[in-house]
């Protein structure tokens, strides 16, 4: 059942675990079918390396287990994925990680303002969940209202959550959040704790393709 996204989904997680954004088994991954509304989800308690599609879990929207093929459960935080799929209609990927510059805000309750451009993907800021215990409805609530203002949030003394519409764009949105985690740790070291300048809502909206650029004379075919 699912399998292609199943394999898309094993995809995005090692990915993720390669390139540093989760270690030793933290972090989950899903994406919702468009058409069944079914959830495809990691599976608690296996290392990356050896997850493959089948290990993958078929959830639906109301927690009910449709599919664990291999007998693996579904990651003990999948309540948190299926809240946001609620909260939002638009979104069909969940990537949640650990990765370490904004994990290290998410302990300090500190959101991350919009320091560079690249803040523009994901909606400008990344506001922060209360915190909840991992596993319980305390954390899956938690993500409602913050994922009603961005597509990345960060989870208290916890990690990061980011949503989008594509799996490989959410991915790649959870790599310039933790990028620029790190430009933003850096900018207060070097600025000895005062705050950096910060991108109004209004610039990051602003960005078009420059139309200096012309296509007149492109050879086609």
């Amino acid at each position: 059942m699912l399998e292609e996204l199943k394999k898309k989904v094993v995809e995005i997680a090692q990915e993720a675990d390669r390139s540093g954004l989760c270690k030793h088994k933290s972090g989950n991954f899903s994406i919702r079918d468009k058409e069944t509304g079914y959830v495809v989800v990691t599976p608690a308690g296996i290392a990356r390396e050896k997850l493959t599609y089948r290990d993958i879990c078929v959830i639906d929207i109301d927690a009910n287990v449709i599919e664990m093929e291999t007998g693996l459960r579904p990651s003990s935080e999948v309540m948190m994925h299926l809240e946001a799929y609620k909260t939002r209609p638009d979104i069909n990927s969940v990537v949640h990680t650990h990765s370490r510059f904004a994990t290290s805000f998410a302990v300090l309750k500190k959101e991350i303002p919009a320091v560079v451009y690249e803040g523009m993907s994901y909606g400008g800021r990344i506001p922060v969940a209360p915190y909840g215990r991992p596993g319980t409805r305390q954390l899956a609530e938690s993500v409602i209202e913050p994922l009603k203002l961005s597509n990345a949030i960060l989870l208290e003394s916890h990690g990061v959550v980011v949503v989008g519409s594509d799996p490989d764009d959410t991915l790649l949105n959870a790599h310039y959040v933790e990028e620029i985690a790190e430009v933003y740790f850096r900018a207060l070291l070097i600025n000895g704790g005062k705050e950096p300048n910060v991108l109004p809502q209004s610039e990051l909206q602003s960005w078009a393709y420059p139309s200096e650029i012309k296509f007149d004379k492109v050879k086609r075919g």
